[in-house]
């Protein structure tokens, strides 16, 4: 998956969740992030991958997300790691 199809999944993530505030409220408890900033989340990868990251932490949600918008389970996670951060480092 390239960056480009994971902000867009990011995106599709973020109105999921937006659409519920038990769902967007405790997301933006723990990140931090604001009104303003998933107001410019397309314009901050970080913040895409923040809401990626809090989808993945919760197996309910991430389910409930993939069943609702017909997605195979690993996307999410497949998204992830095509933003910044996602990547896993190998020290040699």
């Amino acid at each position: 998956m390239n960056q480009s199809s994971a902000e867009t999944l990011a995106i599709t993530a973020l109105s999921w969740m937006a659409a519920d505030e038990d769902r967007l409220m405790p997301f933006m408890a723990q990140t931090g992030v604001g009104i303003d900033d998933l107001r410019n989340a397309m314009e901050q990868p970080e913040i895409l991958g923040f809401i990626l990251d809090f989808l993945l932490q919760d197996e309910a949600a991430l389910i409930a997300f993939c069943d609702d918008k017909g997605l195979d389970y690993m996307k999410p996670a497949q998204a992830r790691a095509a933003l910044p951060g996602g990547q896993i480092q190998h020290w040699t």
